[in-house]
Parts: structure tokens; sequence; C-alpha cells
């Protein structure tokens, strides 16, 4: 066996030798609280570096007065993805009491970014760690995160992201990966070419925009054969992307396939199905949900890229729990992968 694997894990006592300073010194930095000169604290940041050192979160979580909140703000409405965010929280309310972690769920009207921004400025910091929210790019929300950030409360994407904003981390897929991966399928799908329709929820949201970046670049580069319609906004609406999709086969009769980057499936498995052109088109669409689920048994979608929410929550927790005890520095949490489903490898 290595040395490495005998080495002990570095502590306070370590930390406090290496930088030549006093254990309350290394307690002020870790803690970021004032009273350490600029210099001082940058020989502590040094020697936490070449030690490797890494705080004990569970010791961190039992020495506090309370317990660790997190508030994820999820979506309501018809996306049943987002359901799958809340029903994945609620599986870990009682693991995260045993670990001192209090989790709360709030939902909030769909799109509505004035809503969240409201909700974002009511949090305390002292009964709120971590907030966890799903949301587009909109200034009052971006704003909303900068003033909870003042305020002590670290703020996490969750889906969709926010870069530039002050943000502390974002768990979920690469989505101009997802975007790629729906085109290299499409394209392979459909080596004669054609016409292929691209629905979006909202190109509000990063990720529905990050997804047809990479859905278009990816046409273009390997498959210029296939020609594009859309994007189409159905708002992650059943009723709203049913209509559209209607509206796709009508305008166009020659379609050979689509392209469902945000949710409103069980709009487009029922209009594929009233059409019958159900299993004529092929069909890409995103999460592993109850509409996608029947689709894929049916035949009226191929292939769903799915994200995994258990995943996406695990992370998210992990992450909220290092940001609230790790002083200020950033959360590692794994990479979301993105799981590609058939009808064939239904879990």
């Amino acid at each position: 066996m290595k040395e490495d694997n005998h080495r002990r894990r570095a502590t306070v006592h370590d930390v406090a030798r290496a930088a030549g300073v006093s254990l309350a010194t290394v307690d002020r930095v870790l803690n970021g609280r004032p009273g350490v000169r600029a210099a001082t604290a940058e020989k502590v940041e040094k020697a936490i570096a070449g030690l490797g050192f890494s705080r004990d979160l569970n010791a961190s979580l039992m020495a506090r007065a309370r317990d660790l909140s997190v508030i994820f703000f999820i979506p309501d409405g018809a996306n049943e993805f987002m359901d799958s965010l809340a029903e994945a929280v609620a599986r870990r309310f009682g693991p995260a009491l045993a670990d001192r972690m209090h989790l709360e769920t709030r939902r909030i009207k769909a799109l509505d970014s004035a809503g969240l921004a409201r909700s974002l400025a009511a949090l305390d910091a002292q009964s709120c760690d971590c907030a966890v929210i799903v949301t587009g790019e909109e200034p009052r929300v971006i704003a909303a995160v900068e003033a909870a950030h003042r305020r002590g409360i670290a703020v996490m994407t969750l889906v969709s992201d926010l870069p530039g904003s002050a943000r502390r981390n974002f768990i979920g897929i690469d989505n101009v990966a997802a975007g790629r991966t729906a085109a290299s399928l499409l394209g392979r799908f459909l080596p004669q070419g054609g016409t292929v329709a691209v629905i979006a929820g909202s190109l509000h949201l990063r990720d529905h925009a990050e997804r047809l970046e990479g859905f278009r670049t990816a046409l273009a580069a390997e498959f210029p054969a296939l020609s594009l319609v859309g994007p189409l906004e159905g708002h992650d609406e059943p009723s709203q992307t049913a209509g559209i999709v209607a509206g796709l086969l009508k305008a166009h009769p020659q379609l050979s396939g689509l392209y469902n980057l945000g949710a409103g499936n069980a709009g487009l498995v029922q209009a594929l199905d009233a059409s019958g052109r159900a299993g004529r088109l092929r069909v890409i669409a995103h999460e592993l949900t109850a509409p996608t689920r029947a689709g894929l048994l049916s035949g009226a979608i191929d292939v769903v890229l799915d994200q995994n929410p258990d995943g996406e929550i695990r992370e998210a927790i992990a992450a909220a729990r290092s940001l609230a005890l790790g002083n200020g520095r950033g959360a590692v949490t794994d990479p979301i992968e993105i799981g590609i489903f058939l009808r064939d490898n239904l879990r």
C-alpha cells in the first residue's frame, strides 16, 4: 500500500503550525471573522492549501446553535419534471433532519420572476442558510440574488444557471451538450435529411437557450441536410405544446423529426397520437416523467434525455452544506450526467 494512504488528515493544529499563527487566528480565518490582517489571513490560506486541509463539516454542524436551513424554490404548474424535483427533496426530509439539516420546498408560479424575487427578498439569514432556485435570467431575480448574498444567504441555481450573478454554485447538466446530443441522434436517425422542428419552453431560461445553441451548432456542422423549423415556445404547458405540435404537423406534412427541449410532453404525445403520425416522426424529448415514459412505450417518442432529479437534489444538498459551513469556499459537486433512455432500457 502506498505511503499516501497512511497519511492522517490535516488538522487546525497543523494549519496553525504551518502558518506560524495561533489556533484562534486560524479559527477567525476559517469562520470569516474580523481581526486578522490580510497578510496573516493569506498565510493561513496558503497553509490550508498546502496541507490539503478541509473542515470536518459534521463537527461544524454539531457546533451550531441551530440546524442548517435550506429552502428550495421550485416552479409549480404542469411541468412534471419540477414535480419530480419537489418529490426528490421530500424524500430527503428525514435523512437530512438526522444530519441536523432542515429542508423546505416552496412552490412558486412558473416563470414568475417578480414572485421569486419577492420570495428571496423576504428571506432572513437567521432562519435560512441557503436558497436553491430554478429561474430564468431576469434582472430582478439577479438583483434579488445579489441582495441575498449580501445578507449572508448562499444562493444556488438548479437546472438553469445565472452566470455572472452572485449565485454560489450551479447544479445541473451541461445543457449545450444536451442539445448537441439531440442533434447527433436526430442526424443519425435521419441520414437522408429532411425537416426537423424545435419546441422550447422559454428562451428566457438559460438551459433552454443553451440546448438550442448546442442543437443548432451540431446540426449545421454535422448534418447540413437537415433543415430547422422553429424554435416555437410552448411555455412548458401541455395544452400550448399540443397546439404547437398540431400546427407544425399541419404546416409541414413532410416533417421528419421533432425536438422538444422543454417540458409540456403530455401535450406533445397527445398531439402526435391524435395526428396518426406517432411513430412516423423521430422525436426526442427531455426528462423521464410519466408522459415521456408513456411516449417511449407507445413509440411516439424515440429518445428521452434525462438529468436525474434525485441526483441533482443530492448534489444540491451536499453543496448547500459545504457552502454554509465551509467559510465561503466554493462547493465541489459531482457533475450531473445526461441519461439517454429508449424504450429498450427504461428503468
